[in-house]
């Protein structure tokens, strides 16, 4: 009897995390959906790797992103994130400044983490940053399926910030869409289980 019960203790354990997994998922795809762009201090760009001395792909249309922004008036500095890379002689966010730099940026409205490995990282350097240099609000970076977690971490963070996702996501079919969800619903869903745990800062959350 101990173990039948047992059993269905474990099912029904497993059944629930499936739920609620499942419910993150479609809430990271709905969230994604939306573009909360607004006049803000600055954008904050989450670091997504680096190929020898340029950016990945997928942080290059980050960036880009980024300086579209700049260019609209939408923010009048940027702060890039990223520290550094397997056997790379300079930090991601290094590389990304040369990059802005290179498409017209000036350099004093240019700002950089090179310390930050994971998104929570990403978020708490900027914060410093932020209160360093006196600004108030920003437009968060990132593909759009990244979002719902980057806003969620900058509001633990007291960032007064908006999702501003990239429309040149390198995640735009579902081959490549899908694993990445699947990624976030995990991520996500261990980053909104912690945040119950009092005895746990958030910012000390690794994910």
């Amino acid at each position: 009897m101990k173990i039948k019960k047992a059993g269905k203790w474990l099912l029904l354990c497993a059944f629930t995390a499936f739920i609620i997994f499942m419910f993150n998922a479609v809430a990271i795809y709905r969230f994604a959906l939306h573009d909360e762009t607004r006049k803000a201090d600055c954008a904050i760009v989450a670091g997504a790797g680096i190929r020898g001395d340029l950016p990945g792909p997928v942080f290059a249309a980050r960036l880009d992103h980024a300086i579209a922004l700049y260019m609209d008036g939408k923010v009048n500095t940027l702060i890039l994130t990223g520290g550094y890379s397997p056997d790379a002689s300079q930090s991601d966010a290094a590389i990304a400044r040369q990059y802005v730099l290179n498409h017209g940026i000036p350099a004093s409205r240019i700002f950089i983490d090179e310390q930050s490995r994971v998104t929570r990282e990403n978020i708490r350097n900027a914060k410093q940053i932020m209160t360093r240099q006196q600004l108030k609000t920003a437009l968060l970076v990132s593909d759009p399926l990244h979002m719902l977690r980057m806003r969620l971490i900058a509001r633990d963070n007291d960032i007064a910030g908006w999702s501003s996702p990239t429309s040149t996501s390198r995640y735009h079919s579902w081959s490549t869409q899908l694993p990445f969800l699947l990624r976030e619903s995990f991520y996500y869903t261990g980053y909104r289980l912690l945040r119950l745990m009092p005895e746990i800062p958030v910012q000390k959350i690794s994910t």
